[in-house]
């Protein structure tokens, strides 16, 4: 099992202090962020997409190359790429760049965005959010499984014999988990593919959570991919951690009562109580976060959430050092106890390479 962290680039205000970082700081954090999480044994590096204030990730493969060439092991992916607003022909070429720059250490997790305005700024409009994202995806997969593509939808220019450069490496495409809070038509489509499913698991209740991974695992084993429990799922959570509960609640309360997403909502216990957020000591993230097998089933990704809301560097920083010395090696260990042998494992590009070089086609050439 993965485990990591994911950044939504949030810049925000400090309430301790009074104090906003430049976008500058927070780019230089955000690589020592990922340059912690390898250092203290964590397995994957998530950074989202955004086109608009406060947050500063418009162009997350940049970022990623960057980290990649400071980093040997640690897997780097998105936390979204916006599926509906790029041009499905610029991700296949920005990412197979990146894959190769990376030695083969990316995949992404395609998602539709929570920003509604980013559709006309892209020349899109919002009401065609699920068909853009279907299409585009189609469209996607053409370009990185075909050396030349032939291709005419409803969203953008015909492409006639189109071939998308650099190749995936090894002839392999980076392995992609479709993101979705809210969408099922978002499960049936990674379902379909027999991609991954990433369900971000952090503002709503664990039933809705284990609604929509029940669907995709339904659908997974409906198009052949598998059984139920070999699909492919990723949850992401939000912790913060003190050796002492107390003072974990003490810390966070302020920070999360002035968050802009869910700052001046319900109350930081009403929270926790109501969703997978947990604040308090190493044993107890533990003990929360093994409970998420209880309904989602053998799952193959965890991902942290533990730099927003203006949380300093310094914080998230000790953070990543409690996580990695107490928390996931914990999790790793109880976790693979508990997975059967017939659950696979999540997947690299090694893993993908191998595969392919098993399926008859290679055997026999």
């Amino acid at each position: 099992m993965q485990f990591g962290v994911f950044s939504v680039s949030d810049v925000t205000t400090d309430p301790t202090t009074g104090r906003t970082p430049t976008e500058a700081e927070r780019i230089q954090a955000i690589v020592r962020i990922a340059e912690k999480a390898e250092e203290v044994g964590l397995d994957v590096f998530a950074l989202g997409e955004h086109h608009n204030p406060p947050f500063f990730s418009s162009s997350p493969t940049t970022t990623l190359a960057y980290v990649a060439a400071r980093t040997t092991r640690l897997q780097l992916s998105t936390a979204t790429t916006l599926i509906t607003t790029n041009d499905p022909v610029k991700i296949a070429e920005d990412y197979a760049m990146l894959q190769h720059l990376a030695g083969g250490r990316v995949d992404l997790m395609m998602g539709r965005g929570n920003t509604g305005p980013v559709y006309p700024w892209f020349g899109q409009d919002i009401r065609n959010g699920i068909p853009l994202a279907v299409e585009n995806y189609a469209l996607l997969r053409r370009l990185w499984d075909e050396d030349v593509v032939d291709w005419s939808g409803r969203f953008r220019t015909p492409l006639q014999g189109f071939t998308s450069t650099p190749r995936p490496l090894d002839g392999v495409a980076p392995f992609v988990w479709h993101g979705s809070i809210r969408s099922p038509q978002i499960a049936e489509q990674a379902a379909y593919y027999g991609d991954g499913f990433f369900s971000n698991h952090i503002f709503w209740p664990k039933e809705h959570t284990q609604r929509m991974v029940e669907f995709y695992r339904q659908r997974f084993e409906h198009h052949g991919h598998g059984s139920a429990d070999q699909a492919i799922v990723g949850l992401g959570g939000q912790v913060f951690i003190r050796r002492n509960s107390q003072d974990a609640v003490r810390e966070f309360r302020p920070y999360f009562d002035n968050a802009p997403v869910y700052g001046h909502g319900p109350s930081l216990e009403e929270f926790s109580r109501e969703t997978p957020l947990t604040v308090g000591s190493p044993q107890q993230v533990i003990e929360r976060t093994l409970g998420f097998r209880d309904y989602v089933g053998d799952y193959q990704r965890q991902l942290f959430l533990v730099d927003h809301a203006g949380l300093p560097l310094k914080t998230v920083l000790e953070q990543l050092d409690v996580l990695g010395e107490e928390v996931v090696p914990v999790l790793r260990r109880e976790f693979a106890a508990l997975k059967p042998a017939h659950v696979p494992d999540a997947p690299t590009h090694a893993s993908l390479v191998a595969a392919r070089a098993t399926t008859p086609e290679e055997v026999s050439a």
